[in-house]
C-alpha cells in the first residue's frame, strides 16, 4: 500500500491513523501472515521481534517493495533482552505471539512450556501496563480444557446438548486433567497469563485484547521433520499428516482419532486480527474466540479428507493403508491427555467486530496441501533417496 492508497476507516467510520506495532513472534506462522497483511493492505509500521526471520524474509528485501522502511526485524529473545522495553515504549500497540505451542512438547518439555507461556510473557505485560501501551495477547483454545459433556455418561443425551460442549469466552469453565497429566502444562500457563492480563486491566487500566485461536491452519504452518525442522520433532496434526502424505506413509491416528476439532483458514483468522488492531474501542477488554464452527471433524475424518485432497493436488494415488492407529502413550509419551471437542461460540466476536469465517475445510486443505506439495515434495524425494545412494 503506497501513500496514495485510499484512507482506511474503522467499523465506526473513523479514519485509522498509521500505528507502530511491536510484534513479538513475528517470524512464526501467524506472525508471517499478519506481517504480510499489514504490509499489503495498511500503512502501519511493524517492529518484528523474533529469533528467526525465515518466514518473513520475503518482506524484508529492500528492493522493489512498496513498504520499504515499514517493517524492521529485531533479532532478540524476549527471555533476557533489555531492548524489549524500548521497542514496546516506542510502539502504539504490542502483539504477543511468542509461545511454545506444540502438543508433543507439553509432556516432554513441561518446564520450557510453562516458562515460555507464562514467565517469559510477564515482562511483556508489565512493560505494556507501565507504559500505557495497548496489548493484543495470543492465548489458545486449550485454556478451555475438556468440555462439561465429556464428564457425562457415554450414553447421556445431554452430551448432544450444545450447552455442554460449545465453548464461550465469558461463561465456559476451564477444566483440566490431573497434575500428573503434563499435557495441561500449556493450557494452565496460558490460562494464568490470561488471568494476569485481565487483572492488570482491572487494577491498572491495561488496555488489552486476548485472542483464543481454534486451530488456525494454512501455508507455512509448523515444520516438516528433517526438511525444515528437527528430524526427531513431532509437529502439530496438520504438519504431521502432511509429512506422512509427502512420504507416502500411513497417517498416525492417536487413540483412534476420535477427538473432534474445528479448523479455520489462516487468511480468515488474520482478517479478524486486523479488525482487532484497527478497532480498539470495540476490541479492548475482550477475549475473542477465533475459529470456524462449520469446519468441525474428528481427527480421523481430517486424515481421510487430507488423503483425498493430497491425491488431487499431487496427482498420486493414495497408499493402500492410509491410516494406522497408535496409542497416545506411544505417540506422545507418558502423561498425555486430551480434550474431546473444541467448538467455539462466535457470538462475542460477531457482535463486537461483525466478523465471520468464510473458507470451507476442503478449500483450506486444498490451498495448504498445494503449498506443502509445491514446497516440500522434491526435498523429501531427495531425502528418501539419499540413504540408498550411500
Amino acid at each position: 500500500m503506497t501513500s496514495s492508497s485510499p484512507v482506511r476507516v474503522d467499523l465506526d467510520g473513523n479514519t485509522i491513523k498509521p500505528l507502530t506495532i511491536c510484534m513479538i513472534g513475528a517470524g512464526g506462522f501467524i506472525g508471517s501472515h499478519l506481517c504480510e497483511k499489514l504490509m499489503n493492505e495498511t500503512n502501519h509500521t511493524v517492529l518484528a521481534v523474533d529469533v528467526y526471520n525465515d518466514k518473513i524474509k520475503h518482506l524484508l528485501e529492500p528492493e522493489s517493495v512498496p513498504w520499504t522502511g515499514r517493517i524492521q526485524f529485531h533479532r532478540l529473545n524476549i527471555k533476557n533482552d533489555s531492548r524489549l522495553e524500548g521497542l514496546i515504549k516506542c510502539s502504539d500497540l504490542t502483539i504477543n505471539l511468542a509461545a511454545i505451542c506444540t502438543p508433543a512438547d507439553y509432556n516432554t518439555r513441561p518446564l520450557d512450556t510453562i516458562y515460555s507461556n507464562f514467565i517469559d510473557a510477564l515482562p511483556v505485560v508489565k512493560y505494556c501496563s507501565e507504559n500505557n501501551k495497548r496489548l493484543i495477547h495470543f492465548s489458545t483454545c486449550e485454556v478451555y480444557g475438556k468440555t462439561i459433556g465429556s464428564y457425562l455418561p457415554k450414553d447421556s443425551p445431554l452430551r448432544q446438548d450444545p450447552a455442554y460442549y460449545i465453548l464461550k469466552e465469558d461463561t465456559s469453565p476451564c477444566i483440566f486433567g490431573s497434575v500428573e497429566k503434563q499435557r495441561w502444562s500449556y493450557a494452565c500457563a496460558k490460562q494464568l497469563i490470561e488471568r494476569l492480563i485481565y487483572a492488570e486491566g482491572a487494577e491498572n487500566g491495561l488496555e488489552f485484547t486476548i485472542v483464543r485461536p481454534f486451530n488456525w491452519i494454512g501455508p507455512r504452518m509448523d515444520f516438516i521433520p528433517g526438511i525444515d525442522g528437527p528430524s526427531e520433532g513431532v509437529p502439530r496434526v496438520l504438519a504431521c499428516f502432511s509429512n506422512n502424505l509427502l512420504r507416502r506413509e500411513p497417517l498416525k491416528l492417536v487413540d483412534g482419532g476420535e477427538s473432534q476439532r474445528t479448523f479455520i483458514y489462516i487468511k480468515d483468522a488474520i482478517e479478524a486480527v486486523l479488525l482487532m488492531i484497527e478497532n480498539p474501542a470495540r476490541a479492548s477488554g475482550h477475549i475473542f474466540n477465533v475459529g470456524n464452527p462449520n469446519n468441525e471433524v474428528t481427527v480421523r475424518q481430517l486424515a481421510e479428507m487430507m488423503t483425498q485432497v493430497y491425491s488431487k493436488v499431487s496427482g498420486e494415488d493414495s497408499i493402500e493403508t492410509p491410516t494406522v492407529d497408535v496409542s497416545s502413550k506411544e505417540f506422545y509419551g507418558e502423561g498425555y491427555d486430551d480434550s474431546d471437542k473444541r467448538i467455539p461460540d462466535m457470538t462475542i466476536i460477531n457482535k463486537q467486530l461483525g466478523w465471520n469465517p468464510k473458507t470451507s475445510l476442503w478449500d483450506l486443505l486444498e490451498s495448504t496441501l498445494t503449498y506443502q506439495h509445491r514446497t516440500y515434495a522434491e526435498a523429501i524425494k531427495q531425502a528418501i533417496a539419499k540413504p540408498a545412494a550411500n
